[in-house]
């Protein structure tokens, strides 16, 4: 018997962070009914919602054929802290664990292709990550486009200065769920996404990305977070970057790093370490202290604008 047919009596523990979500819950929901994978538990964490969001949930929870299904009390402290909250609950358990917002639609292979690329790593008690392409739609479903497509390898030096994936693709193994249970009971982040990144990734386990997008990321007036596509949008962010507009990310995420500071393997030390010269170094030598970092984003013309942003001391 192969790993993955063993791995496939195991159980997924679904993360999902609701507030006023009537609009597209019940189509979420039937596309997590509709998955491949039979054992599915559902931990639904609603941070203070005024409309039918509860109701639906309720519902959904009498009819739920997969498994169990948990409504929780949020914190009523925005995204991140609602999913921190379900991070650090100790009933939440499972073989794997997936981060879910309340307004996508999965495709029904969500789950068994990422747990696929994850049980090698499960079955050798290795951290894993995975992370996926999403397609963009709107608010009736139609296609928008895709979120970028990332070529370099993920790891930890990507991961000081940019997120690649949404935490709406996460799939994450019970080893890198332990890890980052840790991380959570430390402190707080800014982007629950960004964190799981870092962390897993400094902590020495694998993210595998994918680049065929498995779910369907609406994009609508209410987004709380959304991907925005074209030149334009592409040319605000480098100009952010270029501005010094991500060093309070940049700040709060190495704070919170240096809470976990040992939970991260040595490598991932040194590379923080001299992430942080960058950031002290006076212009312009920032931009050597960046090229001896190894620290790198995806692209060419990201790549260029953080030399820059490094030269000019705004990291």
């Amino acid at each position: 018997m192969s790993m993955y047919s063993q791995s496939h009596s195991k159980r997924v523990a679904i993360l999902l962070a609701t507030y006023n979500g009537e609009a597209f819950l019940p189509e979420q929901l039937n596309s997590l009914m509709q998955q491949k994978w039979p054992a599915i538990d559902i931990w639904a964490s609603d941070d203070g919602s005024t409309d039918h969001t509860l109701v639906i949930l309720r519902e959904w929870q009498q009819i739920w054929p997969k498994g169990d299904f948990q409504i929780l009390q949020g914190p009523k402290a925005g995204f991140a802290e609602n999913f921190r909250s379900m991070i650090i609950n100790k009933n939440i358990s499972s073989d794997y664990i997936a981060f879910c917002d309340q307004d996508d639609i999965w495709s029904k292979d969500k789950l068994t292709e990422s747990i696929y690329r994850l049980s090698v790593l499960s079955e050798r008690n290795h951290a894993g990550l995975y992370v996926s392409r999403t397609r963009l739609v709107d608010a009736r479903g139609q296609l928008m486009g895709y979120s970028p497509l990332y070529r370099r390898s993920p790891g930890f030096r990507n991961a000081l200065v940019q997120n690649i994936a949404s935490g709406n693709t996460f799939v994450l193994n019970r080893f890198a769920f332990e890890i980052l249970a840790k991380g959570a009971l430390r402190t707080s982040f800014v982007f629950h996404d960004w964190w799981c990144y870092l962390l897993i990734s400094g902590a020495g386990g694998r993210i595998h990305y994918d680049p065929i997008a498995r779910i369907s990321y609406r994009q609508h007036g209410g987004n709380m977070i959304g991907i925005k596509t074209g030149l334009g949008a592409r040319v605000r962010r480098l100009r952010r970057l270029l501005n010094g507009g991500t060093a309070p990310f940049n700040q709060a995420n190495i704070a919170a790093l240096e809470q976990c500071e040992d939970l991260l393997t040595e490598e991932s030390c040194q590379a923080l370490e001299r992430f942080k010269a960058v950031r002290k170094a006076l212009p312009p030598m920032g931009l050597f202290r960046l090229m001896e970092s190894g620290v790198y984003r995806q692209d060419f013309s990201s790549n260029a604008a953080l030399a820059v942003a490094a030269a000019l001391g705004r990291l």
